[in-house]
Protein backbone atom coordinates (compact mmCIF):
# COMPACT_ATOMS: atom_id res chain seq x y z
CA UNK A 1 0.00 0.00 0.00
CA UNK A 2 2.61 2.62 0.94
CA UNK A 3 4.41 2.31 -2.45
CA UNK A 4 0.96 2.02 -4.32
CA UNK A 5 -0.07 5.44 -2.94
CA UNK A 6 3.55 6.36 -3.68
CA UNK A 7 3.02 5.79 -7.60
CA UNK A 8 -0.27 7.65 -7.37
CA UNK A 9 1.82 10.95 -6.12
CA UNK A 10 4.64 9.91 -9.17
CA UNK A 11 1.93 9.38 -11.87
CA UNK A 12 0.11 12.66 -10.73
CA UNK A 13 3.14 14.72 -10.70
CA UNK A 14 4.73 13.81 -13.93
CA UNK A 15 2.71 17.10 -15.49
CA UNK A 16 4.78 19.40 -12.78
CA UNK A 17 8.37 17.42 -13.80
CA UNK A 18 7.46 18.20 -17.64
CA UNK A 19 7.65 22.08 -16.82
CA UNK A 20 10.05 21.88 -14.34
CA UNK A 21 12.19 20.50 -17.21
CA UNK A 22 11.32 23.48 -19.48
CA UNK A 23 11.74 25.75 -16.59
CA UNK A 24 15.30 24.46 -15.59
CA UNK A 25 15.72 24.59 -19.68
CA UNK A 26 16.02 28.28 -19.66
CA UNK A 27 19.09 28.60 -18.16
CA UNK A 28 20.10 25.09 -18.86
CA UNK A 29 18.77 24.56 -22.22
CA UNK A 30 20.19 20.59 -21.97
CA UNK A 31 17.77 20.04 -19.83
CA UNK A 32 15.14 19.73 -23.36
CA UNK A 33 17.95 16.57 -24.62
CA UNK A 34 16.81 13.26 -24.16
CA UNK A 35 13.25 13.56 -23.06
CA UNK A 36 12.26 10.22 -23.57
CA UNK A 37 14.83 8.69 -21.75
CA UNK A 38 13.12 10.09 -18.46
CA UNK A 39 9.87 8.47 -19.04
CA UNK A 40 11.83 5.32 -20.05
CA UNK A 41 12.01 5.01 -23.79
CA UNK A 42 15.36 4.79 -25.18
CA UNK A 43 17.60 4.58 -28.18
CA UNK A 44 18.78 1.19 -29.55
CA UNK A 45 21.72 -0.07 -27.89
CA UNK A 46 24.02 -3.05 -28.43
CA UNK A 47 23.20 -5.82 -26.47
CA UNK A 48 25.82 -6.69 -23.43
CA UNK A 49 26.51 -8.16 -20.28
CA UNK A 50 25.96 -4.79 -18.23
CA UNK A 51 26.91 -3.07 -14.73
CA UNK A 52 24.58 -0.40 -13.77
CA UNK A 53 25.46 2.55 -11.78
CA UNK A 54 23.45 4.92 -10.64
CA UNK A 55 24.98 8.64 -10.36
CA UNK A 56 22.38 11.36 -9.68
CA UNK A 57 24.40 14.42 -10.50
CA UNK A 58 28.14 15.66 -10.34
CA UNK A 59 29.26 14.61 -6.95
CA UNK A 60 28.09 10.87 -7.67
CA UNK A 61 29.74 10.95 -10.96
CA UNK A 62 33.07 11.92 -9.85
CA UNK A 63 32.59 9.34 -6.60
CA UNK A 64 31.78 6.90 -9.05
CA UNK A 65 35.36 7.35 -10.78
CA UNK A 66 37.73 4.65 -9.21
CA UNK A 67 35.11 1.99 -9.11
CA UNK A 68 33.88 2.63 -12.86
CA UNK A 69 37.82 2.21 -13.21
CA UNK A 70 37.72 -0.98 -11.03
CA UNK A 71 35.06 -2.15 -13.04
CA UNK A 72 36.33 -1.97 -16.37
CA UNK A 73 39.61 -3.78 -15.46
CA UNK A 74 38.01 -6.55 -13.66
CA UNK A 75 34.91 -7.05 -16.47
CA UNK A 76 36.35 -5.77 -19.77
CA UNK A 77 33.53 -7.59 -21.52
CA UNK A 78 31.03 -6.30 -19.94
CA UNK A 79 29.12 -2.48 -20.81
CA UNK A 80 29.32 0.39 -17.93
CA UNK A 81 26.03 2.11 -18.18
CA UNK A 82 25.96 5.08 -16.07
CA UNK A 83 22.46 6.94 -15.12
CA UNK A 84 21.72 10.20 -14.19
CA UNK A 85 19.24 13.16 -12.81
CA UNK A 86 21.07 16.10 -14.39
CA UNK A 87 22.46 17.26 -17.46
CA UNK A 88 25.64 18.19 -15.26
CA UNK A 89 26.00 14.68 -13.75
CA UNK A 90 25.27 13.42 -17.68
CA UNK A 91 28.28 16.10 -18.88
CA UNK A 92 30.59 14.95 -15.69
CA UNK A 93 30.25 11.27 -16.99
CA UNK A 94 31.13 12.29 -20.73
CA UNK A 95 34.19 14.86 -19.15
CA UNK A 96 35.64 11.55 -17.22
CA UNK A 97 34.64 8.69 -18.96
CA UNK A 98 33.97 9.08 -22.57
CA UNK A 99 32.98 6.45 -25.27
CA UNK A 100 33.93 4.10 -22.29
CA UNK A 101 31.10 3.75 -20.89
CA UNK A 102 27.06 4.10 -21.85
CA UNK A 103 25.03 6.89 -20.21
CA UNK A 104 21.51 7.81 -20.17
CA UNK A 105 18.64 9.62 -18.10
CA UNK A 106 16.99 7.38 -15.13
CA UNK A 107 13.41 7.17 -15.68
CA UNK A 108 10.78 9.06 -12.97
CA UNK A 109 9.71 6.53 -10.68
CA UNK A 110 6.90 5.30 -12.31
CA UNK A 111 6.36 1.66 -12.36
CA UNK A 112 5.93 1.21 -15.80
CA UNK A 113 9.35 3.21 -16.92
CA UNK A 114 11.14 1.86 -14.57
CA UNK A 115 10.48 -1.94 -16.07
CA UNK A 116 10.94 -0.83 -19.58
CA UNK A 117 14.55 0.48 -18.28
CA UNK A 118 15.43 -2.92 -17.18
CA UNK A 119 13.99 -4.82 -20.03
CA UNK A 120 15.74 -2.24 -22.32
CA UNK A 121 19.42 -2.76 -20.74
CA UNK A 122 19.02 -5.89 -18.63
CA UNK A 123 21.42 -4.88 -16.61
CA UNK A 124 23.01 -7.82 -14.73
CA UNK A 125 23.45 -6.09 -11.48
CA UNK A 126 22.66 -2.22 -10.82
CA UNK A 127 24.48 -0.48 -7.79
CA UNK A 128 23.82 3.38 -6.61
CA UNK A 129 25.38 5.67 -5.59
CA UNK A 130 25.72 7.41 -2.09
CA UNK A 131 21.51 7.30 -1.26
CA UNK A 132 18.90 7.68 -4.17
CA UNK A 133 16.35 5.50 -2.73
CA UNK A 134 13.62 4.77 -5.63
CA UNK A 135 11.18 2.73 -4.45
CA UNK A 136 9.68 1.61 -7.91
CA UNK A 137 12.91 1.21 -9.55
CA UNK A 138 13.98 -1.52 -6.57
CA UNK A 139 10.57 -3.32 -6.06
CA UNK A 140 11.22 -3.66 -10.47
CA UNK A 141 14.82 -4.49 -9.91
CA UNK A 142 13.39 -7.22 -7.43
CA UNK A 143 10.74 -8.83 -9.74
CA UNK A 144 12.68 -8.84 -12.55
CA UNK A 145 15.86 -10.76 -10.35
CA UNK A 146 18.49 -7.72 -10.37
CA UNK A 147 20.49 -7.40 -7.60
CA UNK A 148 20.82 -3.78 -6.59
CA UNK A 149 23.59 -2.46 -4.06
CA UNK A 150 23.64 1.10 -2.00
CA UNK A 151 27.56 1.74 -2.29
CA UNK A 152 29.19 4.54 -0.93
CA UNK A 153 26.27 5.52 1.20
CA UNK A 154 25.85 8.65 2.79
CA UNK A 155 22.84 9.34 5.10
CA UNK A 156 23.00 13.20 6.82
CA UNK A 157 20.63 13.28 9.95
CA UNK A 158 18.82 15.75 7.76
CA UNK A 159 18.21 13.79 5.01
CA UNK A 160 17.28 10.36 7.49
CA UNK A 161 14.62 12.94 9.04
CA UNK A 162 12.99 13.05 5.35
CA UNK A 163 13.25 10.09 5.29
CA UNK A 164 11.62 8.64 8.76
CA UNK A 165 8.48 10.62 7.55
CA UNK A 166 7.41 7.64 5.22
CA UNK A 167 9.22 4.79 7.87
CA UNK A 168 6.80 1.83 5.82
CA UNK A 169 7.97 3.45 2.33
CA UNK A 170 11.13 3.49 3.28
CA UNK A 171 11.76 0.34 5.16
CA UNK A 172 9.74 -1.77 1.72
CA UNK A 173 12.78 0.29 -0.32
CA UNK A 174 16.06 -0.68 2.10
CA UNK A 175 14.47 -4.41 2.03
CA UNK A 176 14.74 -4.57 -1.32
CA UNK A 177 18.21 -3.77 -1.68
CA UNK A 178 20.68 -6.70 -1.77
CA UNK A 179 23.72 -5.06 -0.13
CA UNK A 180 24.43 -1.64 1.39
CA UNK A 181 27.94 -0.26 1.94
CA UNK A 182 28.15 3.01 3.71
CA UNK A 183 31.16 5.52 4.37
CA UNK A 184 31.17 5.31 7.83
CA UNK A 185 29.15 4.37 10.68
CA UNK A 186 27.14 6.69 11.81
CA UNK A 187 26.03 6.95 8.30
CA UNK A 188 25.34 2.58 8.95
CA UNK A 189 23.99 3.77 12.31
CA UNK A 190 21.08 6.16 10.58
CA UNK A 191 20.21 3.31 7.54
CA UNK A 192 19.97 0.72 9.84
CA UNK A 193 17.56 3.02 12.58
CA UNK A 194 15.42 3.47 9.17
CA UNK A 195 15.37 -0.58 8.57
CA UNK A 196 18.30 -1.45 6.72
CA UNK A 197 19.96 -4.82 7.57
CA UNK A 198 23.78 -5.97 7.74
CA UNK A 199 25.18 -2.49 6.48
CA UNK A 200 28.90 -2.95 5.87
CA UNK A 201 30.69 -0.15 5.98
CA UNK A 202 33.76 0.38 3.79
CA UNK A 203 34.72 4.07 4.13
CA UNK A 204 34.41 6.54 1.32
CA UNK A 205 35.60 5.96 -2.52
CA UNK A 206 36.18 9.62 -3.14
CA UNK A 207 39.67 9.14 -1.43
CA UNK A 208 40.71 6.43 -4.05
CA UNK A 209 40.40 9.50 -6.53
CA UNK A 210 43.77 10.33 -8.20
CA UNK A 211 44.00 13.60 -9.31
CA UNK A 212 44.62 13.24 -13.21
CA UNK A 213 48.12 14.10 -14.33
CA UNK A 214 46.43 16.27 -17.41
CA UNK A 215 44.74 18.09 -14.52
CA UNK A 216 48.18 18.63 -12.71
CA UNK A 217 49.30 20.32 -15.91
CA UNK A 218 45.99 22.64 -16.45
CA UNK A 219 47.12 23.75 -12.28
CA UNK A 220 50.42 25.12 -13.76
CA UNK A 221 48.48 26.54 -16.97
CA UNK A 222 46.49 28.55 -14.00
CA UNK A 223 49.54 29.74 -12.57
CA UNK A 224 50.71 31.08 -15.03
CA UNK A 225 48.04 32.71 -16.04
CA UNK A 226 47.26 34.42 -13.07
CA UNK A 227 50.96 35.17 -12.31
CA UNK A 228 53.37 35.84 -8.99
CA UNK A 229 50.24 36.70 -7.23
CA UNK A 230 48.67 33.84 -3.96
CA UNK A 231 45.91 32.47 -4.89
CA UNK A 232 42.67 31.85 -2.99
CA UNK A 233 40.50 29.81 -3.83
CA UNK A 234 36.82 29.82 -3.13
CA UNK A 235 35.79 26.70 -4.83
CA UNK A 236 32.37 25.06 -4.93
CA UNK A 237 29.99 27.40 -3.47
CA UNK A 238 26.46 27.75 -3.36
CA UNK A 239 24.03 30.62 -3.73
CA UNK A 240 24.27 33.48 -0.75
CA UNK A 241 27.82 32.48 0.17
CA UNK A 242 29.60 34.16 -2.72
CA UNK A 243 27.80 37.99 -1.65
CA UNK A 244 29.16 36.93 1.92
CA UNK A 245 32.78 36.45 0.49
CA UNK A 246 33.02 39.30 -1.57
CA UNK A 247 32.02 41.42 1.11
CA UNK A 248 34.19 40.04 3.68
CA UNK A 249 37.14 40.13 0.74
CA UNK A 250 36.73 44.08 0.15
CA UNK A 251 36.57 44.79 3.99
CA UNK A 252 39.63 42.25 4.79
CA UNK A 253 42.96 42.68 4.21
CA UNK A 254 44.30 41.22 1.10
CA UNK A 255 48.05 41.47 0.53
CA UNK A 256 47.80 41.30 -3.44
CA UNK A 257 45.91 38.12 -3.44
CA UNK A 258 44.27 37.06 -6.36
CA UNK A 259 40.18 35.32 -5.42
CA UNK A 260 39.11 32.90 -7.43
CA UNK A 261 35.57 31.60 -7.10
CA UNK A 262 34.24 29.04 -8.57
CA UNK A 263 30.57 28.29 -8.36
CA UNK A 264 29.19 24.56 -7.47
CA UNK A 265 26.48 25.29 -10.24
CA UNK A 266 27.26 25.85 -14.08
CA UNK A 267 24.03 28.30 -14.80
CA UNK A 268 24.92 30.65 -12.25
CA UNK A 269 28.39 31.39 -13.49
CA UNK A 270 27.67 34.33 -15.29
CA UNK A 271 24.99 35.85 -12.25
CA UNK A 272 28.38 35.47 -9.97
CA UNK A 273 30.43 37.29 -11.77
CA UNK A 274 28.12 40.14 -12.37
CA UNK A 275 27.61 39.74 -8.70
CA UNK A 276 31.29 40.50 -8.32
CA UNK A 277 31.06 43.34 -10.90
CA UNK A 278 28.65 45.04 -9.13
CA UNK A 279 30.09 45.36 -6.08
CA UNK A 280 33.25 47.46 -7.89
CA UNK A 281 35.27 44.16 -8.28
CA UNK A 282 37.34 44.09 -11.78
CA UNK A 283 36.66 40.52 -12.77
CA UNK A 284 37.82 37.86 -15.15
CA UNK A 285 36.33 34.30 -16.24
CA UNK A 286 38.72 31.34 -16.54
CA UNK A 287 36.54 31.04 -20.29
CA UNK A 288 38.51 34.09 -22.01
CA UNK A 289 41.82 32.24 -22.67
CA UNK A 290 45.16 34.24 -21.84
CA UNK A 291 46.78 36.14 -18.87
CA UNK A 292 44.79 37.26 -15.79
CA UNK A 293 45.35 40.54 -15.39
CA UNK A 294 47.82 41.88 -12.48
CA UNK A 295 45.08 44.88 -11.41
CA UNK A 296 42.11 41.89 -11.90
CA UNK A 297 40.33 41.21 -8.70
CA UNK A 298 38.34 38.36 -8.62
CA UNK A 299 39.12 35.04 -11.25
CA UNK A 300 35.64 33.07 -12.15
CA UNK A 301 35.72 29.70 -12.91
CA UNK A 302 33.24 29.16 -15.18
CA UNK A 303 34.34 25.66 -16.47
CA UNK A 304 33.38 22.21 -15.25
CA UNK A 305 35.55 19.01 -14.71
CA UNK A 306 38.63 21.31 -13.45
CA UNK A 307 37.75 20.99 -9.64
CA UNK A 308 41.35 18.97 -9.29
CA UNK A 309 43.39 21.59 -11.43
CA UNK A 310 41.98 24.79 -9.43
CA UNK A 311 42.57 23.26 -6.25
CA UNK A 312 46.31 22.33 -7.12
CA UNK A 313 46.59 25.92 -8.55
CA UNK A 314 45.65 27.82 -5.32
CA UNK A 315 47.47 28.24 -2.14
CA UNK A 316 44.31 28.25 0.06
CA UNK A 317 41.62 26.69 -1.11
CA UNK A 318 37.58 27.08 0.88
CA UNK A 319 35.29 24.62 0.35
CA UNK A 320 31.71 25.98 -0.68
CA UNK A 321 28.62 24.50 0.87
CA UNK A 322 30.06 24.90 4.05
CA UNK A 323 29.29 28.29 5.14
CA UNK A 324 25.42 28.58 4.37
CA UNK A 325 23.32 25.23 5.54
CA UNK A 326 24.34 23.35 2.47
CA UNK A 327 26.25 20.65 4.52
CA UNK A 328 29.42 21.34 2.49
CA UNK A 329 31.22 20.02 -0.50
CA UNK A 330 33.82 17.83 -0.65
CA UNK A 331 36.77 18.58 0.70
CA UNK A 332 39.16 15.63 0.69
CA UNK A 333 40.12 16.68 -3.28
CA UNK A 334 41.71 19.72 -1.72
CA UNK A 335 43.84 17.72 0.72
CA UNK A 336 44.80 15.13 -1.94
CA UNK A 337 46.45 17.58 -3.90
CA UNK A 338 48.47 19.46 -0.75
CA UNK A 339 46.19 22.51 -0.61
CA UNK A 340 45.76 24.01 2.82
CA UNK A 341 41.32 23.44 3.37
CA UNK A 342 39.08 25.96 5.05
CA UNK A 343 35.55 24.57 6.03
CA UNK A 344 32.82 26.15 7.53
CA UNK A 345 30.25 25.18 10.08
CA UNK A 346 27.77 23.43 7.97
CA UNK A 347 29.52 20.05 7.27
CA UNK A 348 26.44 17.30 7.10
CA UNK A 349 27.28 16.05 3.83
CA UNK A 350 30.97 15.04 4.82
CA UNK A 351 30.51 14.87 8.56
CA UNK A 352 33.04 12.13 8.78
CA UNK A 353 35.24 13.07 6.75
CA UNK A 354 35.83 16.71 7.64
CA UNK A 355 36.02 15.72 11.30
CA UNK A 356 38.40 13.65 10.66
CA UNK A 357 40.37 16.10 8.91
CA UNK A 358 39.96 18.75 11.25
CA UNK A 359 41.06 16.51 14.14
CA UNK A 360 44.64 15.60 12.30
CA UNK A 361 45.13 19.48 11.59
CA UNK A 362 44.51 18.65 7.45
CA UNK A 363 41.72 21.49 7.00
CA UNK A 364 41.10 24.40 10.01
CA UNK A 365 37.29 25.58 10.51
CA UNK A 366 35.82 28.82 10.60
CA UNK A 367 32.93 30.48 11.59
CA UNK A 368 31.64 33.03 9.07
CA UNK A 369 33.12 35.07 6.05
CA UNK A 370 35.04 37.49 7.96
CA UNK A 371 36.54 35.09 9.43
CA UNK A 372 36.91 33.26 6.63
CA UNK A 373 39.00 35.81 4.93
CA UNK A 374 41.00 36.52 7.61
CA UNK A 375 41.90 33.04 8.61
CA UNK A 376 43.12 32.79 4.95
CA UNK A 377 45.06 36.02 5.02
CA UNK A 378 47.07 34.72 8.16
CA UNK A 379 47.70 31.88 5.71
CA UNK A 380 49.16 33.47 2.35
CA UNK A 381 51.26 34.99 4.58
CA UNK A 382 52.82 32.18 6.28
CA UNK A 383 54.62 29.73 4.01
CA UNK A 384 55.53 27.33 6.79
CA UNK A 385 52.02 27.11 8.43
CA UNK A 386 50.24 26.20 4.86
CA UNK A 387 53.32 23.33 3.79
CA UNK A 388 52.53 21.82 7.36
CA UNK A 389 48.93 21.60 6.39
CA UNK A 390 48.86 20.36 3.12
CA UNK A 391 51.39 17.85 4.52
CA UNK A 392 48.66 16.78 6.67
CA UNK A 393 46.25 16.88 4.00
CA UNK A 394 47.89 14.59 1.92
CA UNK A 395 48.74 12.02 4.84
CA UNK A 396 45.03 12.19 5.35
CA UNK A 397 43.63 11.30 2.10
CA UNK A 398 46.20 8.57 1.85
CA UNK A 399 45.34 7.07 4.63
CA UNK A 400 41.65 6.86 4.19
CA UNK A 401 41.93 4.86 0.69
CA UNK A 402 40.92 1.18 -0.11
CA UNK A 403 37.10 1.83 -0.18
CA UNK A 404 37.02 0.93 -3.80
CA UNK A 405 38.74 -2.54 -3.61
CA UNK A 406 36.07 -3.32 -0.68
CA UNK A 407 33.16 -2.22 -3.10
CA UNK A 408 34.44 -4.34 -6.04
CA UNK A 409 34.61 -7.73 -3.78
CA UNK A 410 31.16 -7.05 -2.52
CA UNK A 411 29.82 -6.05 -6.28
CA UNK A 412 31.51 -9.49 -7.41
CA UNK A 413 29.29 -11.53 -5.67
CA UNK A 414 26.50 -10.61 -7.44
CA UNK A 415 27.67 -10.75 -11.00
CA UNK A 416 27.18 -14.10 -12.52
CA UNK A 417 30.61 -14.36 -14.57
CA UNK A 418 32.42 -13.87 -11.07
CA UNK A 419 30.74 -17.33 -10.28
Amino acid sequence: MPRFLYSIIIFALLPWAALHLLWRARRQPQYLHHWSERFGFFAAAEQAPTIWIHAVSVGETRAAQPLVAALRARYPGHRILLSHMTPTGRQTSTDLFGADVARCYLPYDTPWATRRFLRHFRPQVGIIMETELWPNAIAACRAAGVPLLLVNARLSEKSARRYARFPRLTRQALAGLSAISAVGSDDARRLADLGANDVAVFGNLKFDIEPPAEQLLRAQEFRRRCGARPIFLCASTREGEEALILDAWKAGTKNGALLVIVPRHPQRFAAVAALAAARGYKVCRRSAEGAVAADTDIWIGDSMGEMFAYYAAADVAFVGGSLLDYGSQNLIEPCAVGTPVLIGPSIFNFRDAAQAALACGAALAVSDAPALVATATALLADDARRRDIGNKGKAFAASHRGATARNVALIERFIPAAR
